[in-house]
């Protein structure tokens, strides 16, 4: 599927391509939604009524990404939230071997997510992965989702990377549409980020299952 002698920078996205989406997807439409249910004296169902519409509100915005915004928005403390479960974070299978792979190639290691700067701090330290990373580029630094050709722009203007030599992984198909549209070469997609759910539908973007399929 690659061909590792013509790749100089791998990109890499962290939730649901490095580590298992049923923390998020667990967190967001459940843990969430009975917090705000207990703090409001609702019931499960009724929370999920006044809570997930907000979510769909916000998708595709830095906001949906935006730990701040939803602490502020839901009356919640997001982050201390996300603390409480720390220990229900996890990698993907093979993920260590890859990233020791990737390193042993010399290649350029960036972590490159839309994840809230706390969201980053929180899953680095349950994971210890950040010393793999040469460079962790965050949206909310650059000040657009990586659905947006202006958050592309920007992270080359402040990290140079060469389009043609670069390979990005992720498993948004609105992120990875907006890399190919930004000309990015090799774009690699995930059939199944949350190890919970079915496969999901790739288009016609390469994808894997497990990195064993990519391991240099």
């Amino acid at each position: 599927m690659i061909d590792w002698t013509r790749i100089e920078t791998v990109m890499l996205d962290m939730d649901g391509t490095l580590l298992d989406l049923r923390f998020d997807n667990d967190f967001w439409h459940h843990h969430v939604p009975s917090r705000y249910a207990l703090q409001h004296d609702l019931d499960l169902d009724q929370a999920k009524r006044e809570v997930i519409p907000r979510y769909h509100a916000a998708a595709g915005t830095l906001d949906w990404y935006c730990l701040d915004y939803w602490s502020e928005t839901l009356g919640l403390d997001i982050p201390a939230l996300k603390r409480e479960l720390a220990h229900e974070i996890s990698l993907r299978p093979l993920v260590p071997e890859f990233m020791a792979a990737l390193k042993n190639r010399g290649l350029e290691i960036r972590l490159v997510t839309n994840a809230h700067p706390d969201a980053i701090e929180i899953k680095m330290a349950a994971t210890g992965l950040a010393p793999a990373f040469d460079a962790i580029v965050c949206s909310h630094d650059l000040g657009a989702p990586k659905e947006h050709l202006e958050f592309w722009m920007e992270f080359q203007s402040r990290l140079p990377f060469d389009r043609d030599r670069s390979l990005f992984l992720d498993d948004s198909l609105p992120v990875l549409r907006s890399a190919r549209a930004y000309g990015l070469g090799k774009l690699v997609a995930i059939y199944q980020p949350d190890s919970s759910a079915p496969d999901k539908d790739v288009e016609d973007f390469p994808a894997i299952r497990s990195f064993a399929e990519i391991i240099p």
